[in-house]
């Protein structure tokens, strides 16, 4: 009997684990940087998002996630804001392999951690005085598939000497 709870024990370290561990914002910015002039203009915002993710690992299968925006809104090409959040997190994930790992990092988390990072700007926007900003949700499956192929292309192109 309690060698099949040692082998039963053996096989639950084999299996997959992955538990959020904490959510946390790392740094978070918002300027507005033509205030109050701007507020005096018609309104026809132009908004641009650039996101980033990046990983560490902490200890063995401990991790930090940090995913990065930031929205940069014109108005009739000024700057009427600009908010930079890094949204991240702290996640216990075992027993995959180097693949499913690196994917886990790359979309996974980071699908985790959007919704937080988007109702942080929002808020941010709305005590700027300014209309809320409605984010689309991203999918960072097909981002993470699309660096993926990225990176094999670049790896195929034979390099120049210049």
């Amino acid at each position: 009997m309690a060698e099949n709870q040692q082998n039963q024990a053996a096989g639950e370290e084999n299996q997959p684990q992955f538990a959020l561990q904490r959510i946390y914002v790392k740094d978070l910015s918002f300027e507005s940087p033509k205030a109050p002039e701007i507020f005096t203009k018609e309104w026809q915002p132009q908004v641009n998002l650039d996101l980033n993710t990046q990983n560490t690992q902490l200890e063995d299968g401990v991790f930090e996630v940090v995913l990065s925006l930031t929205v940069t809104v014109t108005n009739n090409e000024e700057t009427a804001f600009v908010v930079e959040v890094q949204q991240s997190g702290v996640f216990l994930i075992r027993g995959l392999d180097d693949a499913s790992l690196h994917q886990t990092l790359g979309a996974f988390c980071p699908n985790i951690l959007f919704p937080y990072a988007r109702e942080c700007i929002d808020s941010l926007v709305l005590r700027g005085s300014f209309p809320p900003i409605m984010l689309a949700p991203v999918n960072f499956d097909a981002l993470y598939a699309q660096a993926l192929q990225q990176r094999e292309q670049e790896q195929q192109q034979p390099e120049t000497i210049q």
